[in-house]
């Protein structure tokens, strides 16, 4: 199998007044070249920390304590910030949440696209120039010339989420982190931005770290999937077998996930299940597995002891001591 990414027993975690935040705990997973990988999960359960330690893009209090990412085969976490500088922008590239806040609101969008290339590429301002304006029609947006003059704040949230992708993509990197780009957009524009980075993938060969908490975005975008809760994978495999009705295993985390998206055969009046409580704090994690408070399937074991992340079949792995979905119903 060809590995772009491999990430293993990643810990990464971030000092505080309070205590040690073990915001990534254990953390496995990689992408294959040419394909995307969707990290799902809520809020607080370490999907854009997993992503931000590739490029070792920390808050000053964040270190990575333990583990390995290797991309193209180099260990990241050995590497120098002068190494780190030459890959990102170059080699590893991030869409960010929000547009607004990513986009400099003093400078042009010619500038802003133009310092990319000057940055990473010897090449000159009429060079990065005519480069910025082939990446505005390769993102699709009409009128590129004259967006080119504009600043950030005369532009639609959908068409600042295009330059931001055309900003990443612009040295054409070999994987794209995506942190929830389509988060703060509607559904239209979340549709045409999901098909546009698809489009991308196929026409330049990119493989795409895809974090967010939707799974209907997963559906569309994702060719495995990897579910997160408290800093660990709870489950791993391909987008087919998550979505699968029939399929025999899986986390009771990933069943709740799935068992609140709203379907079109939900016959009328009928109430969406919920999973109950909330993510714990992470300075107060529960003892064996975390999910165990919120899960109606928890028996003592799970309370006590700690599960490990184990393939159950092909390519899928569970962090669950009841992985069966007919073997854990039974036991309630």
């Amino acid at each position: 199998m060809d590995y772009l990414l491999e990430i293993d027993d990643l810990h990464t975690y971030f000092k505080t007044k309070k205590g040690t935040v073990k915001a990534v705990n254990g953390v496995s997973y990689r992408v294959e070249a040419g394909k995307t990988l969707g990290i799902v999960g809520e809020s607080g359960s370490g999907k854009s920390v997993s992503a931000m330690s590739i490029l070792k893009l920390l808050d000053g209090n964040g270190y990575i304590d333990s583990g390995e990412i290797k991309f193209k085969g180099r260990n990241l976490v050995e590497c120098s910030q002068n190494d780190m500088y030459q890959i990102r922008g170059n080699e590893i590239s991030v869409i960010f949440q929000e547009p607004m806040t990513s986009l400099n609101p003093v400078y042009t969008i010619e500038k802003q696209l133009n310092e990319v290339y000057l940055t990473h590429q010897k090449i000159s301002k009429e060079e990065a120039s005519k480069k910025s304006l082939e990446m505005l029609n390769a993102v699709k947006i009409p009128n590129a010339k004259s967006i080119m003059k504009q600043y950030p704040h005369q532009l639609s949230g959908g068409m600042r989420q295009r330059v931001m992708i055309a900003m990443a993509l612009a040295c054409e990197p070999s994987l794209l982190i995506a942190d929830e780009p389509t988060t703060a957009l509607d559904v239209t524009i979340q549709a045409q931005i999901l098909h546009l980075m698809n489009e991308l993938k196929r026409e330049k060969g990119t493989s795409i770290l895809f974090i967010t908490h939707d799974l209907g975005v997963i559906n569309e975008m994702a060719d495995s999937v990897a579910v997160m809760y408290c800093g660990q994978v709870v489950e791993m495999c391909d987008a087919h077998t998550i979505f699968a009705r029939d399929n025999e295993y899986s986390h009771p985390y990933t069943e709740g996930l799935m068992t609140s998206i709203p379907r079109l055969d939900t016959p009328v009046g009928t109430r969406l299940d919920a999973i109950p409580g909330s993510v714990p704090h992470p300075l107060d994690l529960p003892k064996g597995c975390k999910f165990a408070p919120r899960c109606k399937y928890a028996t003592a074991k799970c309370m006590e002891e700690e599960p490990k992340l184990e393939e159950v079949e092909g390519n899928h792995s569970v962090r669950c001591f009841y992985p069966e979905k007919e073997g854990r119903h039974a036991t309630k």
